[in-house]
């Protein structure tokens, strides 16, 4: 049986490169544990368990002790004097928090801009139905606009977009490619316009332009309500923290990866864990459901995934 991860690198490019050879037996040590990761052979916790997935340990040099307010804890170790360097284009630019789901991810985003110092800027969008059959007065009168704007889908922005200048946001949806403005690509925010967003990118080939960011109309793809509708707002996020699967392709020198529950997809955690560019870059935070902190976490492998993929040996022939 082959494996993924072990397929597709034999060296962890997001690592960097060391200058004293403890530093490279450190990360030809965390290097093999990220692989193990993401090809699953990790000890199980509970090795006799054949039904649930299966948990593994982490080891403690990467684990965040919190005891109490969590949320805090794994901000203060991923952020630490965030006042202090609110504009700091490379602090802001080598770290995140990583966690499985959205609301997480808004929480924590919420809580970091409270931090921020600075007036708060509020757009609100501008919802409507779609509808394909003319006006229909019945239709629409079933689902107000107050309706419209409670909807929170991973795809869209908020209908209530809060910031504040020297935030960090992400955005959502290719605009130029050409010039950098791309989904995914992390921004700062120099100044909120009541139409617009100045904004001067923090990652990607065009680091340190300064682009204006529009309101756009957008429209969910699948939904899973029985209307389509479309939402005028502009097309960004918060993004101090993000969830797992908006990371891949990122590379981060500080890395919190956030618990409070497990991750549920096939390489989530694996897909967690690559994204540090040094194993001293690493923090976990598990909850417990008992309060505090655990050891253990569940890494979700599908082997039937590897069926059928080229081995090593195979290659060699």
């Amino acid at each position: 049986m082959g494996s993924l991860s072990g397929i597709l690198t034999r060296k962890n490019m997001c690592l960097s490169s060391a200058k004293t050879e403890q530093e490279k037996c450190e990360i030809t040590e965390f290097s093999k544990w990220v692989l193990d990761v993401g090809n699953g052979t990790l000890p199980n916790v509970h090795p006799d368990d054949i039904i649930s997935d299966p948990e593994v340990v982490i080891p403690d040099k990467f684990l965040i002790r919190a005891r109490e307010n969590p949320l805090k804890v794994v901000v203060d170790v991923v952020y630490p004097d965030l006042t202090k360097n609110i504009k700091n284009a490379d602090y802001l630019r080598e770290r995140s928090i990583l966690t499985p789901t959205n609301t997480i991810v808004g929480d924590i985003n919420s809580y970091i801009l409270d931090q921020v110092p600075g007036k708060e800027n509020s757009y609100f969008s501008q919802d409507s139905l779609v509808d394909s059959e003319g006006d229909n007065n019945d239709f629409g009168s079933a689902f107000p606009i107050e309706y419209l704007n409670s909807i929170n889908m991973p795809c869209l922005p908020k209908y209530h977009l809060k910031i504040k200048e020297g935030c960090v946001i992400m955005l959502m949806r290719n605009l130029n490619q050409i010039t950098g403005i791309c989904n995914g690509t992390r921004v700062i925010v120099k100044r909120g316009l009541p139409n617009s967003i100045v904004c001067d990118i923090l990652t990607g080939s065009q680091v340190g332009t300064t682009h204006i960011i529009p309101r756009i109309e957008m429209e969910p793809s699948d939904t899973q309500w029985p209307f389509e509708f479309k939402r005028v707002q502009f097309p960004v996020q918060l993004c101090y923290a993000m969830t797992i699967n908006n990371s891949q392709g990122q590379s981060l020198h500080k890395v919190g990866l956030y618990l409070p529950r497990s991750v549920f997809t096939h390489g989530q955690l694996y897909v967690a864990v690559s994204r540090v560019t040094s194993p001293s870059g690493f923090h976990i935070l598990i909850d417990s459901d008992s309060g505090g902190y655990i050891n253990v976490t569940t890494n979700v492998i599908f082997e039937e995934v590897f069926y059928n993929l080229p081995s090593k040996d195979n290659q060699n022939r």
